[in-house]
């Protein structure tokens, strides 16, 4: 089936008891059994709920995996994920990732005995002679929120070659415009709050694999740890896949325009985002992805900067979060990488004048309109 066509109907059948074309929502916390060991395939709703299963059957169809499990919020599905590390392995971050996955790992993972690198991983070959050995490596392409883009194929192979585990969070892309497990990758991990969602109303999060030992994992940590996605999250999350394939379109269109108009105003001094065809990544990221997506950031140089154009801003909506329908405007500085340190921000270049924007589905030139009043006030 075509791409659209999974979008809309990948793991969903009409309910066979009603013929209801739209999966319901199984708002149960148990199921009634006709004896011991007699059930229909559901026990206990933390085990199984058949939305859920539905939403799973989806998105493993969408990135082309061979199964997927749904969790509360894209956090609780990376730590299940980093849970297939033991005590004394080693896992290699690409730098520039989304706070939330650097605290977990430095914060958390770390009193477990879990050993961490964060290494540039833009460039394979340079990263490959410097990473040494690790279990697993993590990377986000593009990077959040400084837009680097990974070589997702020739990190798979220079992961696989130590006999570890890649893994990508294609939060930023959707399976509308990059497929990871294609290139290579063993597990794609998803916000589905956010662009699979689309819409602002749920918080939820996926891992696809391809592999069926990463799969039992999986389904045992969804069961054993309970950070499950509801079933009402789940129906929201399947209705929001059904316009996946005609929404991101949508947001690459607004996002090519936003960027070129950002690119053009003096008081912006860079924008990252790599649809630009002088962006060093851009290459790479035209082999591996079909599309740039909607995600920019761009650097105002100050603080103070920053914070007059985010008062001024009214459609472009300040809120820590991407993907919805609506544009969402941020400072990662003070808001997704607070966690990092003064002196890890400005190793990386998240300086106090970046500003992430997310840009939505409205009409562009309200957009840009928007924007033009507030950078009048920079």
């Amino acid at each position: 089936m075509g791409f659209s066509t999974d979008c809309i109907h990948a793991g969903q059948e009409p309910d066979p008891s009603t013929g209801a074309i739209i999966t319901p929502i199984f708002q149960t916390s148990t199921y009634v059994q006709q004896g011991i060991g007699q059930h229909k395939g559901y026990e206990y709703a933390r085990t199984q709920n058949p939305t859920r299963r539905a939403l799973e059957k989806n998105l493993a169809a969408l990135e082309g995996g061979a199964d997927a499990y749904c969790f509360a919020s894209g956090m609780a599905a990376t730590n299940a994920v980093l849970g297939l590390l033991k005590a004394g392995e080693r896992v290699v971050v690409s730098d520039n990732v989304y706070g939330g996955t650097h605290r977990l790992i430095t914060k958390v993972l770390s009193r477990q005995g879990i050993r961490s690198a964060f290494l540039d991983a833009s460039d394979a070959v340079t990263f490959d002679a410097a990473a040494g050995d690790f279990a697993m490596l993590w990377i986000e392409t593009p990077t959040n929120p400084l837009m680097k883009i990974c070589d997702i194929a020739a990190l798979a192979e220079a992961a696989h070659r130590r006999g570890a585990v890649l893994v990508v969070d294609n939060t930023f892309m959707s399976p509308c415009f990059q497929r990871p497990l294609g290139l290579g990758a063993d597990i794609v991990v998803h916000s589905t709050t956010k662009f699979l969602n689309g819409h602002s109303d749920s918080v939820g999060g996926v891992a696809v694999t391809r592999h069926e030992a990463h799969a039992e994992w999986l389904r045992f940590v969804q069961n054993a740890a309970g950070a499950i996605l509801s079933p009402f999250d789940s129906w929201l999350v399947l209705r929001g896949t059904k316009t996946l394939a005609l929404r991101m379109p949508k947001h690459e269109e607004n996002g090519r325009a936003v960027a070129q108009f950002l690119r053009e105003q003096k008081r912006v001094r860079k924008v990252y985002w790599p649809g630009f065809s002088d962006h060093p990544g851009h290459d790479v990221h035209r082999r591996q992805s079909s599309g740039f997506g909607s995600m920019i950031s761009f650097e105002l140089g100050e603080l103070e900067a920053a914070r007059r154009l985010l008062r001024s801003v009214r459609l472009c909506s300040l809120g820590e979060s991407l993907g919805g329908i609506e544009t969402l405007i941020s400072h990662p500085a003070t808001m997704t990488h607070a966690g990092y340190t003064q002196a890890e921000r400005d190793a990386l270049g998240i300086g106090d004048g970046l500003v992430r924007i997310s840009v939505g589905c409205e009409d562009a030139a309200d957009l840009i309109a928007d924007l033009t009043r507030a950078l009048e006030a920079v």
